[in-house]
């Protein structure tokens, strides 16, 4: 029985009058009201249903899947589909991971240990576990600077959220991942694109750059190795990218999400340790580089030794990862073993074949008329320029390559779904052989429909 004293119920309650109003020990205001309801004030209740979809689903876009499900992909019934256009090196088999990391996760669900929750940043001995492998002497990491994610693109979420405010702008690499400006947009926060530059291994245009910075930019983006680009920043690159950050004090969110997926003869340098003075969040995760991206383990590193990000950053990231209850608790539970004990073996066999389809692509393109692809340094894609003048049936990339499709069942994803119309991208996870079939149907799909500038005159003429 609860008996009440001075508006307090003996179980520690506070109540409030004769409604019963109170407030229980999770803050929650409960209001019971002991009235009778008058049925003629039911009419005024809503007399029918009108339910309504978010703002924020309205104004969520993703460009890749708004493109490509526009196209009319019927591909050529004699020729079996290659499909180029997936950043999922596991689709064909050809890229396993490593034993040793299944060997984790077997042990891992095996010990019934990782079955219940973890806290929604991670546990405490995964986070070590992750602080330790990517902490350097220049930019130290301890657990509490970790943040475990739903995989790469939840932890690219969590820093933008924390970043950025509805009417903020934040500045996004073009061509840059798509998902960028789809979470952004998504939050009511403004997307401003910087040039890469092609003729430069699409190093940043960095007065580009520096000129769309304005009091609202909150955030610089910068990914490296690049999707879609397969660029590596050398570290002098790096270095000017900072400065520019420097100057106008602009954290950087720095998706690392292939780091070290480098070809042979080129370094990656991760940009936290590089920094003098520039706060970084740097997001990562498992998919690519331990070709396991269905297994959903990311992570957002804080990088803040002059305290920039004050205490806020850290609090807000904790807060933004309570809203999900964190990633799955199996792979955190094999993570120590998947980071310390893979073997180098695997990287460097992943990397050598990487190279070789990405040089196979280049080669066989580089000869093609119309055609002008950019040699990546490291990630898992090659972009190639159309010279669109040459091909007067398309008016564009999402043409060129819709047609690919239907005539030589090769599908490339159209460049215009990065913000870079007039390019494509192609995927090279795939196997050598369907690489280099791959490559012989787009020679001949341009050799069919290459038109040389001095055709054209003379068609004009007549």
């Amino acid at each position: 029985m609860n008996v009440k004293m001075n508006g307090v119920q003996s179980n520690g309650i506070h109540s409030n009058g004769m409604n019963g109003s109170f407030m229980n020990e999770n803050g929650v205001h409960h209001v019971s009201v002991r009235t009778h309801v008058n049925p003629a004030k039911l009419k005024s209740r809503r007399q029918r249903w009108n339910v309504r979809a978010s703002e924020m689903s309205k104004n969520t876009h993703n460009p890749i899947r708004s493109i490509v499900d526009g196209m009319k992909l019927t591909p050529n019934p004699e020729k079996p589909m290659i499909a180029l256009s997936i950043g999922d090196p596991t689709v064909f088999g050809n890229l396993p991971t490593d034993d040793s990391v299944l060997q984790a996760m077997k042990e891992a669900i095996d010990s019934h240990k990782y079955n219940g929750y973890a806290p929604s940043v991670g546990y405490q001995k995964s986070r070590e576990v992750v602080a330790n492998f990517f902490s350097r002497p220049e930019a130290s990491l301890e657990a509490k600077d970790v943040i475990l994610a739903s995989g790469c693109s939840q932890a690219i979420e969590l820093a933008i959220s924390v970043l950025c405010n509805p009417g903020d702008n934040i500045l996004v690499p073009c061509p840059g991942f798509s998902l960028y400006k789809t979470l952004a947009v998504s939050m009511g926060i403004q997307v401003k694109l910087y040039n890469l530059l092609p003729e430069k291994s699409w190093e940043i245009d960095l007065h580009h750059l520096e000129v769309l910075i304005d009091e609202k930019t909150t955030c610089l983006i910068v990914n490296n190795p690049s999707n879609p680009c397969g660029s590596v920043f050398p570290k002098e690159h790096l270095q000017k990218i900072l400065s520019v950050a420097s100057r106008n004090c602009i954290p950087i969110l720095a998706d690392e999400i292939y780091g070290d997926m480098v070809f042979p003869g080129c370094d990656f340098h991760p940009m936290a340790p590089l920094s003098i003075d520039v706060p970084i969040l740097s997001c990562g995760g498992l998919a690519k580089r331990w070709l396991v991206p269905g297994w959903r383990m990311g992570w957002v590193l804080i990088h803040d030794r002059n305290n920039n990000f004050g205490t806020g950053i850290h609090e807000g990231l904790v807060k933004l990862s309570q809203r999900i209850l964190g990633p799955c608790t199996v792979v955190q539970g094999a993570l120590e073993v998947i980071l310390n004990n893979t073997p180098p073996e695997f990287y460097q066999s992943t990397i050598s074949f990487l190279k070789s389809n990405a040089e196979i692509c280049f080669s066989e393109l580089s000869t093609v008329p119309g055609l002008n692809p950019v040699m990546p340094s490291g990630a898992m894609y090659i972009m190639v320029g159309i010279e669109m003048e040459h091909f007067p049936e398309f008016q564009n990339d999402v043409e060129f390559t819709e047609r690919l499709v239907t005539e030589q069942s090769v599908f490339c994803l159209p460049a215009t779904a990065f913000e870079y119309p007039n390019f494509f991208r192609i995927v090279v996870t795939v196997p050598e052989e369907m690489m280099v079939e791959a490559c012989i149907r787009i020679r001949e799909f341009c050799a069919r429909h290459y038109r040389p500038r001095s055709q054209d005159s003379n068609e004009l003429d007549q």
